[in-house]
């Protein structure tokens, strides 16, 4: 087994790791309680947290409790309190609240192939659904562009800026799988003469409508409706977004959706990719090179690609000049080209 800082041999990764389904539904359970929010209201000890979570005070109890181990809060004799992470993210009166994120993260459809992981090792890919997520106009979408939209706020600003660097210019700019819209809405407010053009399916289009309204950009947000493999792009386009979308699909299919947006930039156009970006190795950094298994399971043929890789396919593609962009403090890594 695994060792401890003492150099002897430790079953603690075993057991973190057998048991890591009850963390998860330990986070679950707090958000549907609303019990970070009632700690952040003054509710902070286990009686008065029960009260306003109607809940059993036992229950309430043991769920603080191990929310303290997990991290998400602190306990002293004056009751529980939230860590700045938890007063952030997961009090649902904080602007950054992203408690709404679990419909989609915990959604049956992305945790059904990890119930016999086994089998999908096997076979290379998904036994139940065999399409995963990438079947046509699937209905997990919309849970991702409704619970995923507060996750994505501080990456989309840190691409655009990245993207735009103060331009006024006038652009015409696709964003491709497009969800809640943030990516290219990010760019609408950083350049007030961009005009986003966002492809997606109708229904998760529609979440993005409503983005681009609360955004007061309406009149620069215009929608293709459908698959990116399938639809018109049109022509003359300054700048192509493909936010997380290339990692579920092979090389081949990537190469040739690059080839079809390499077709609708204008000369000197750029492409702008964000992706999870594991390092040569593919193993660091964790969370990146982790989303392998998420692709496993969840889609045929679906991977998390190296620069390298990338790289490649855009140079297939026919582009050039690719370089490497880092976005701390955030997991993404962007990959922009030009035409």
């Amino acid at each position: 087994m695994t060792q401890n800082n003492t150099g002897a041999p430790s079953l603690n990764l075993f057991f973190e790791t057998t048991n890591a389904y009850q963390r998860t539904a330990v986070l679950q359970a707090a958000v549907d309680l609303e019990l970070f929010t009632a700690i952040a209201e003054g509710a902070n000890t286990a009686d008065a947290a029960a009260k306003r979570c109607k809940a059993s005070q036992k229950g309430i109890r043991v769920l603080c409790d191990s929310l303290t181990i997990m991290g998400f809060l602190t306990k002293n004799a004056g009751g529980y309190a939230l860590t700045a992470d938890s007063a952030l993210f997961l009090d649902k009166r904080s602007p950054a609240y992203v408690g709404g994120s679990l419909e989609f993260l915990l959604d049956s459809t992305l945790m059904e192939n990890f119930k016999d992981l086994a089998s999908v090792v096997r076979k290379g890919g998904p036994v139940i659904h065999e399409q995963g997520t990438v079947e046509p106009d699937h209905p997990v979408w919309v849970k991702f562009a409704r619970g995923m939209a507060p996750l994505m706020a501080m990456p989309s600003e840190i691409f655009a800026g990245l993207l735009t660097s103060g331009t006024k210019d006038k652009w015409k700019v696709m964003d491709i799988a497009a969800g809640h819209g943030l990516y290219g809405i990010a760019i609408a407010k950083q350049n007030p003469n961009a005009h986003i053009y966002a492809v997606d399916w109708a229904a998760v289009l529609a979440v993005a409508e409503e983005n681009a309204a609360a955004t007061g950009i309406s009149d620069r947000f215009h929608k293709i409706t459908g698959s990116a493999f399938d639809v018109e792009f049109g022509s003359d386009f300054d700048l192509v977004l493909l936010p997380n979308f290339l990692h579920h699909f092979d090389i081949a299919t990537c190469t040739k959706l690059l080839m079809k947006v390499h077709k609708a930039l204008k000369p000197g156009g750029r492409v702008a990719i964000l992706e999870f970006v594991p390092n040569e190795d593919r193993v660091t950094p964790a969370l990146p090179a982790m989303f392998s298994l998420m692709m496993l399971s969840g889609t045929p043929s679906g991977d998390a690609y190296t620069y390298a890789q990338i790289e490649s396919m855009l140079k297939a593609a026919g582009f050039k000049d690719s370089s490497l962009h880092p976005m701390p403090p955030t997991m993404f890594t962007a990959v922009v080209a030009k035409k």
